[in-house]
């Protein structure tokens, strides 16, 4: 083992060191200021200092491999976790932002993102959307001919300077996670290059509209290997070399490569690092970091997942065919794909003690279950834990994207309080809210509470 890599593998056992040993205090400190307790019994918490960290290591790895001078908007896709002060956070960090909906534009837009650091990538963009995005001089990709035609009409009457492409979809194969795969034969996704007359309707699209000067690709998801998102990618890239030479001229500046890093759930380790990813991509498309194209990422899960922990109250703890079962309230409102597919999403447990202390002792073969009612309602099953016992804590781990933020109320369950954390250099914990916890007075009025009456009243 060279130099190099002993040092590369000292630093990332220190990262997952202290990632682990914030996440304790910040529980214990939760437990110990109220935020945790009989009347909040759920919570996320966000590790502020690990998204710095992370939005750092994202923009210094492509660094690495891209040359000077080269434009890069790494834009956040802000579906893993759409949070206002999230993104806002992000933004500080120099990280853009990916939306797919009104709501998301307006997330961002909330934080104080100017329109040239977001990107629309929605699928089903009516009218109003491509006008507002336009409006903003925000980035947008065209998903299918039918859109290439509404903007078609817009650009004519519109003075907008926003980057315009067109995504397409490689069609290089699928991961291990069927639903998540976004370049299969027949994705929802993009513009299929390899069915019949596909390409050639590509290339015609940017020979016939100057204003047309990105190409859009995304490979990549959780599930996706490194090397299947590095052979769309060096398709697209390919495409628009094509594309370049029959214009005769650059046409295509920028190319947005996607997302879609893959998340370790197994352990605290980060893998695969953006740093690795960077490289490879460097490795098998040269090309794409020589200068001759602006570059555009679009990370979500990979960003936050491990910044983030659901921690949640064991209200009761009891026995049945001999198991233990510690009966908490995180389950399906807040892991909802970990409940419905626990083979595919398993997410690793912490037992903390009624303190929020780390809980030690003998580890008991126990199932971890949520408040909803239905028996599938389960955290964990059968996994081995220190005994999870009444007042005890079940923290759901490398949850911050895709979990707390994305609230399923199924039984009228209330959307957790959502805090970000630091250290307070002095020992303790500083927490902000990032979203307050839901009132029983707002499921009622968010289900109809003030039309109590209308059904009745039709007659």
């Amino acid at each position: 083992m060279t130099g190099g890599v002993v040092s590369d593998a000292k630093s990332a056992y220190a990262e997952q060191s202290e990632r682990a040993a914030r996440r304790d205090e910040a529980v214990r400190a939760a437990v110990e200021q109220g935020l945790l307790g009989p009347g909040s019994p759920v919570v996320g918490l966000l590790d502020v200092t690990g998204i710095r960290e992370a939005a750092a290591g994202l923009r210094a790895a492509f660094e690495a491999v891209t040359a000077p001078g080269t434009p890069v908007l790494h834009a956040f896709a802000v579906k893993a976790s759409p949070l206002v002060p999230v993104v806002r956070l992000l933004h500080e960090e120099g990280i853009g932002a990916e939306v797919a909906s009104p709501g998301e534009l307006a997330l961002a837009r909330a934080a104080g993102l100017p329109g040239e650091h977001i990107v629309l990538d929605a699928p089903a963009k009516t009218t109003a959307e491509l006008r507002e995005a336009l409006d903003l001089g925000a980035t947008l990709h065209a998903d299918n001919p039918q859109e290439l035609d509404r903007l078609d009409g817009l650009m004519r009457s519109s003075g907008s300077r926003s980057p315009i492409g067109i995504r397409v979809n490689p069609q290089v194969g699928a991961g291990s996670i069927e639903a998540l795969s976004t370049a299969t034969a027949t994705s929802k996704f993009g513009v299929a290059l390899r069915d019949e007359g596909a390409r050639e309707w590509v290339v015609r699209a940017y020979l016939d509209r100057p204003w047309l000067t990105r190409l859009h690709v995304h490979a990549g998801s959780q599930g996706v290997p490194l090397s299947v998102m590095a052979q769309g990618i060096a398709e697209t890239y390919r495409l628009a070399e094509e594309i370049n030479e029959r214009a005769g001229h650059r046409r295509i500046d920028t190319l947005d490569i996607g997302g879609g890093l893959a998340v370790n759930f197994g352990s605290d380790e980060t893998t695969p690092t953006y740093a690795q990813y960077a490289r490879l991509l460097s490795e098998a498309v040269p090309g794409l970091f020589d200068g001759r194209y602006g570059l555009v990422t679009e990370f979500g899960r990979s960003l936050l997942a491990k910044q983030g922990t659901v921690v949640a109250r064991v209200e009761y703890a009891k026995s049945a065919g001999g198991r233990a079962v510690a009966v908490t309230h995180a389950g399906v409102q807040v892991a909802t794909r970990t409940v419905y597919a626990p083979g595919t999403w398993p997410l690793r447990i912490a037992a903390y003690d009624a303190k929020g202390r780390p809980k030690t002792g003998p580890e008991v073969v126990q199932d971890v279950a949520g408040p909803a009612c239905f028996a599938g309602d389960l955290l964990a099953e059968g996994r081995a834990l220190p005994l999870l016992e009444q007042g005890d804590y079940a923290a759901a781990l490398d949850t911050g994207a895709y979990y707390f933020a994305h609230h399923y109320a199924y039984n009228s369950l209330a959307r957790p309080g959502v805090y970000g954390f630091v250290p307070d250099g002095a020992g303790g914990v500083t927490f902000a809210t990032v979203r307050e916890p839901q009132t029983i007075a707002e499921i009622v009025a968010e289900s109809g509470g003030s039309f109590a009456s209308s059904l009745t009243e039709l007659g």
